[in-house]
């Protein structure tokens, strides 16, 4: 790989160890897989969660679904087909009647749960991460290395290939993006309550009076009939109706939501990085019961600020690029709630959200999965791959955590062939065992296992080359069980791009 190409660098480091579940609390009963990742491209992390891999920070970890207390499996939802249910909707009316009125509910919310990652959840850091020779290692000595180095030119041919977005250095860096807004302005002269009628008239009347104007004035201009057909009378109505409705003009309050990149760090991330910390912090203590020593600056870059993956543009991906970044929420001029998303090849993965307390009645948790689908909906236009919804982990066994079923369609991925299967399947299996395969076909095994563990490729020295040849090279006990172990969770494809470390 030569020029802008770039690799994945990752240091693999077993899951022999339990450490304290962040679910049911069971203090040695979580075991995973762990990878520190020094650098990713979005692409080996789109096939990393396609089995069954998720980050937290630079840490990458996967759950030992036969082992651990509580079985984590990965869930998407099918953005483009996505209706909302009745208590999304309630939700909705909920945050409309607070923009438009300044009534907060009373109580707390509705039983919305933890998010899914979180530093109880996953394991720590590791403690022997070699960062300043792969740091070194990741900038030009590969390059260099690898155009000298004929033993893995096959590989990488197919490393080059496989690639889906380049990263553009001179594109200028669209750091900020507004995803919605809602502004008290005046209403728009001729449009408006008939003076003829009652002067008291619902809001949601006129909204649609309004919508049905607008659609008439553009049919009209079009020269289309304004006689709607059956099918689509027939339509229901779509997500992002229901969150327009719920940003009505002429409000109390206006809700403006922000796309900031976080990796690297753009001018309104790094202007915003003080008040979103502070959010964090009253989250964890009032939410997690924190202690306030413990929501730490630091705890927060590491965990919900850093990322592996670089800023990636393709001519064919979403105008503001892939990569990691934030989605602020700002209520009249300050952040009420921050979240932290990927955006990948084929999905918005959804990796933590918090919020301010204050606003903890609102269902912000559930309102910000919303605005993520409309928001994935949304670069499905610019990016047609892109077309599903993350929402991490759904873990059956603890009741909390079973609200990300909600969101349908959606599948769960099966733990040992990483296919794909509708939830409605894979609930009553779920029903029965804490763990289940859901793939009912007896004799399906993992279609993308590597079968020739000496086509993995290894950094060794600052020098990047095949398994079978690092062997060669090296002295001292061999580790081709924990190479095999590592390949085989990774699966071909990965293997035969990602760089695995070798001290």
């Amino acid at each position: 790989m030569a020029g802008n190409k770039s690799y994945t660098i990752v240091e693999y480091f077993g899951g022999d160890d339990g450490y304290r579940c962040g679910y049911c609390k069971n203090e040695k009963g979580n075991f995973s897989h762990g990878m520190w990742s020094h650098t990713m491209t979005v692409q080996d992390y789109q096939d990393l969660i396609d089995r069954g891999w998720r980050r937290s920070g630079k840490y990458v970890y996967k759950p030992i679904m036969n082992k651990t207390c509580c079985p984590q499996y990965t869930i998407r939802c099918h953005a483009l087909k996505f209706q909302p249910s009745k208590s999304h909707k309630k939700i909705l009316k909920k945050i409309s009647k607070f923009i438009s009125k300044g009534e907060l509910p009373k109580g707390q919310d509705d039983g919305e749960p933890m998010d899914s990652v979180c530093e109880e959840a996953c394991p720590g850091e590791p403690d022997k991460v070699c960062q300043s020779e792969v740091k070194c290692a990741a900038s030009i000595d590969i390059q260099k290395e690898v155009a000298e180095c004929p033993a893995i030119a096959e590989v990488q041919k197919e490393v080059a290939d496989a690639a889906p977005a380049d990263s553009e250095a001179s594109r200028k860096e669209p750091v900020s993006v507004t995803d919605a807004r809602t502004t008290a302005t005046a209403p728009k002269p001729g449009v408006g309550a008939d003076a003829s009628r009652p002067p008291c008239r619902k809001a949601k009347d006129l909204r649609k009076e309004r919508r049905l104007q607008k659609e008439q004035m553009r049919q009209d201009a079009d020269g289309v009939s304004s006689s709607p057909s059956p099918a689509q009378t027939n339509q229901p109505k779509p997500l992002e109706d229901f969150i327009s409705d719920s940003l009505p003009d002429n409000s109390s309050h206006c809700l403006e939501v922000r796309l900031v990149r976080s990796n690297p760090p753009c001018p309104q991330f790094k202007a915003s990085f003080e008040a979103s910390y502070q959010v964090y912090k009253l989250y964890q203590m009032a939410i997690h019961k924190d202690p306030p020593d413990k929501p730490s600056e630091s705890q927060f870059r590491r965990f919900l600020c850093d990322s592996p993956l670089e800023a990636e543009y393709s001519p064919d991906g979403p105008e503001m690029g892939y990569g990691s970044f934030h989605q602020q929420y700002w209520l009249d001029g300050r952040i009420v709630a921050v979240g932290v998303i990927d955006i990948l090849p084929t999905c918005v993965s959804s990796v933590y959200l918090y919020y301010h307390p204050d606003f903890a009645s609102l269902s912000l948790g559930s309102y910000s999965a919303l605005r993520e689908i409309a928001f994935t909906r949304q670069l499905q236009k610019q990016s047609p791959k892109l077309s599903f919804y993350y929402l991490g982990f759904y873990i059956h066994s603890c009741p909390k955590m079973r609200y990300k079923g909600q969101y349908r369609p959606s599948d769960l991925l099966c733990p040992e062939t990483f296919v794909w299967v509708p939830i409605e399947r894979c609930v009553p299996h779920l029903e029965n065992s804490r763990y289940a395969r859901f793939n009912q076909d007896p004799d399906a095994g993992d279609a993308r296992v590597l079968k020739d563990v000496g086509r993995a490729l290894v950094l060794y020295r600052r020098t990047v080359m095949p398994y079978a040849a690092y062997t060669r090279k090296r002295k001292g006990p061999t580790d081709e069980t924990e190479v095999q172990q590592y390949a085989g969770l990774v699966g071909q494809d990965c293997a035969e791009r990602i760089l695995l470390y070798r001290a």
